[in-house]
């Protein structure tokens, strides 16, 4: 396995998988979860486990999508567990994602929701 670039800070993910994907990399995508981490995509699914990532990714990059790097909203951590966000272009809803502190002190992605758009105006 290819020996990738790894996330030092929980606001690194999100640089690496931008990069990782304008660059059609769905094993360095996938490299950014755990082993067991949860996604929440395709709206309304989960994808569960590293290699459902990897296929789903690959799936998804083989149409060549490109992403926009977003600003990262501030990080809370609480021991080896990070909450990180960034608000979509378009400002509709938000990205979240719970990553975890590694033995050798990386970060990886544990639960992924890549878009959550909350209730409408009341």
């Amino acid at each position: 396995m290819q020996e990738y670039e790894k996330a030092m800070r929980p606001e690194d993910i999100t640089r690496l998988f931008v990069e990782r994907s304008n660059a059609g990399d769905a094993d360095g995508v996938a490299a950014l979860y755990e082993k067991d981490a949860v996604l929440a995509y395709p709206p309304g699914s989960r994808t569960v486990g590293r290699d459902a990532i990897r296929d789903l990714w690959a799936q998804v990059l083989s149409g060549r999508p490109h992403f926009e790097p977003e600003e990262p909203l501030p990080t809370l951590i609480s021991g080896d567990i990070a909450l990180t966000s960034t608000p979509p272009g378009d400002g509709a809803g938000a990205r979240a994602q719970v990553v975890r502190r590694q033995p050798d002190g990386s970060w990886l992605r544990l639960l992924d929701q890549p878009e959550f758009v909350g209730p409408g105006p009341r």
